[in-house]
């Protein structure tokens, strides 16, 4: 039967500062099934050196290493925690248990890299049991003595079933009665059939074993067998040595779960200072919905406003086309009148309505107050194709234009300047000294640039011009496409048929068409460039939060390096810590988020509320700001995690 373990020429060096220290030279043992082992010698001897290559916390720099006969030092740091969490039970001389924890979960924490699932409650319970802790499962390790410590730490060590508990000074820190205790619990192992090996420098310590191994300068220099002390029975074969798969996926067994409650765990743990961590993925966020909130608000509005200029629309003027103000052409100016808007409308397979206006000033008088407006004269077809139709009242009938009838629509403004807070509707105002019976209220429509659209007063275009203004011809024609890809045929059709009607030249230009649709795009163009600037500035302090996370997550590594040392003796791969690290950062921003999305969602309506601003919260904002920041958590939280996984066991449980 082959030994259990089993050391062969085995040589050790570490590199302190400048000096090289050789702390096992040539060292060859072999430890069988059953046993209970102590190794003594001074400080410095290699003792501990040699426990740790035995317990696969370190590797040897030449010789083999070999359990059951299996040459394990040539297996990967992963494949070597899988072999630890099967066989192995470590107990430590500083009990490394941790202060977050119940003893319970500390208890139960090796079966989080076991991947097994369950949550192994009951596993735990009878493991404390058996010390004689079941009373104190809800306790925390600081409520503890140093000897119940030492007995949680080898209750953790016993959760796995090991075949071997190793144990580095488990009495260093202990008075003699709670050594005394320990030490029992130890021999009532061995006797149950453990195999039992135990670094210590005090002689009443070593008694308890059944073998003695003394070392020197890096040497055994005895081997001693007690007389009539036997190995305990164990059973045969090799159960037990597994290595536990590195390729299984996180998600097949209950590691990532384990995980999870480890990381929130671990952030509820400090809470202040997890706040601080989030503060600045909150601020980002909250930044976020509210700019993009903002953004889409002033989109919204300007749809509004949009609309209230039509869709599809043509205006056509006479004279030149101007550009900021100056005339790009000097050619006559052409006169419209009802004969154009009939030919126009007879386009029937690209126009949908046409409708002549006139424009002038008006002096409007109810009462004894008064006020100038602007006049604009419609026609009947005007309402729907404007959007003009009352939200008061109605608007005019066929038979009011033809009768030239001296019926008003009134935009808010003049309703306010003369009205007041009173009714309009019925009420007879002068328009350039005429009576106008007032029939509605336009609907509101706000500025359009220093204009003022609801500073307006409708009348028939027919009375407009004969009655009120004294034209005989149209200010202007509007024109609705009868789709928004028929624009331009449709400006074309138009402009071919006033040349046609008015007899003018390819390049005369007395009379211009604009396509309202470019307006549409350009002020669409303008709100979009605007979310996209607010968003990305907002986004930067995103940014700025992830560097601070990761601020964070490093100096979490740097505290935990101990507890990243225990992880990895019980079990732990390099993927278990930078997954664990990796839950933890996502946890914080993805928190972080979360708080900001309400943040966010309160300080647009305070802004809406109190400020008056238009804003809009939109799903695709919350979405894309709580994923961004769950990116950010993963993509600056993998250097720390990185750092944390790429940590040696036994350097890591140095580490003061």
């Amino acid at each position: 039967m082959k030994p259990m373990l089993e050391l062969v020429d085995v040589y050790r060096t570490y590199q302190i500062g400048e000096s090289t220290v050789q702390a096992l030279r040539g060292v060859s043992v072999t430890i069988e099934r059953g046993e209970f082992v102590a190794i003594m010698g001074a400080s410095g001897s290699g003792k501990s050196s040699l426990l740790q290559i035995l317990g696969l916390l370190d590797n040897p720099d030449k010789g083999d290493s070999l359990i059951f006969g299996k040459n394990v030092n040539t297996l990967s740091e992963d494949d070597q925690a899988g072999v630890r969490n099967n066989v192995a039970g470590f107990v430590f001389q500083q009990f490394h248990l941790l202060k977050r924890m119940s003893i319970l979960e500390n208890v139960r924490l090796p079966h989080i890299y076991s991947g097994l699932k369950g949550d192994f409650h009951q596993e735990a319970i009878e493991r404390l049991r058996q010390v004689g802790l079941e009373e104190r499962v809800d306790h925390t390790p600081n409520q503890l003595s140093g000897g119940e410590q030492q007995r949680v730490a080898i209750a953790r060590a016993l959760i796995r079933d090991p075949l071997i508990i190793f144990a580095d000074e488990p009495t260093g820190n202990l008075d003699s009665k709670n050594s005394a205790e320990i030490m029992k619990i130890f021999k009532a192992l061995h006797e149950q059939g453990k195999t039992v090996i135990m670094v210590t420098h005090e002689n009443d310590i070593a008694a308890y074993a059944g073998r003695v191994i003394t070392m020197k300068d890096g040497l055994i220099i005895s081997d001693e067998r007690k007389a009539g002390f036997k190995p305990s029975e164990a059973s045969s074969g090799e159960a037990g040595f597994e290595l536990h798969d590195s390729k299984v996926s996180l998600w097949q067994d209950g590691r990532f779960s384990g995980f999870m409650a480890q990381a929130f765990q671990s952030i509820l743990a400090n809470k202040m200072r997890s706040f601080l961590s989030v503060l600045g993925i909150l601020v980002g966020v909250a930044s976020v919905i509210a700019m993009m909130a903002l953004g889409e608000g002033a989109k919204a509005a300007m749809q509004e406003q949009l609309k209230s200029m039509g869709s599809n629309m043509l205006s056509i003027r006479g004279g030149s086309a101007k550009i900021r103000g100056a005339a790009q052409g000097a050619g006559a100016v052409a006169r419209f009148t009802a004969v154009d808007v009939t030919d126009i409308s007879s386009l029937h397979t690209l126009v949908k309505n046409a409708a002549g206006v006139v424009n002038g000033s008006a002096r409007i008088v109810y009462g004894n107050k008064n006020w100038s407006s602007t006049l604009t004269g419609v026609g009947f077809d005007y309402g729907t194709m404007r959007a003009a139709i009352p939200v008061l009242g109605r608007w005019f009938t066929p038979e009011e234009m033809q009768k030239r009838e001296k019926s008003a629509i009134i935009g808010v403004t003049v309703v306010k300047e003369l009205f007041g807070n009173s009714n309009p509707l019925g009420k007879t105002i002068k328009i350039n000294r005429i009576n106008f019976k007032v029939i509605g209220i336009a609907p509101p429509k706000g500025f359009s640039g220093p204009q003022d659209e609801d500073d307006v007063v409708i009348i028939p275009v027919t009375t407009a011009m004969y009655r009120v203004l004294g034209k005989d011809y149209f200010s202007g024609i509007f024109v609705e496409v009868a789709s928004p890809t028929l624009i331009e045929q449709a400006k074309t059709a138009v402009s071919q048929q006033i040349r046609k009607r008015h007899r003018l030249k390819a390049d005369d230009d007395s009379f211009n068409i604009r396509d309202m649709t470019e307006i549409q795009k350009m002020l669409t163009s303008t709100t979009q460039t605007m979310s996209l600037l607010l968003g990305s500035i907002a986004a930067i302090s995103l940014l700025v939060g992830g560097i601070g996370i990761m601020n964070i997550m490093l100096v979490s590594v740097t505290e935990r390096t101990r507890e990243i040392g225990l992880r990895k003796a019980i079990g732990a791969r390099k993927k278990d810590i930078m997954m664990q690290f990796l839950v933890e950062s996502v946890g914080l921003t993805i928190s972080g988020g979360f708080i900001g999305v309400l943040a966010g969602v309160g300080i647009s309506l305070l802004l809406s509320l109190f400020a008056g601003w238009a804003v809009k919260t939109s799903l695709i904002s919350v979405l894309l700001a709580t994923t961004f920041s769950a990116v950010i958590g993963m993509f600056f939280g993998l250097w720390p995690a990185r750092k944390a996984a790429e940590l040696k066991p036994l350097e890591a449980l140095r580490y003061e």
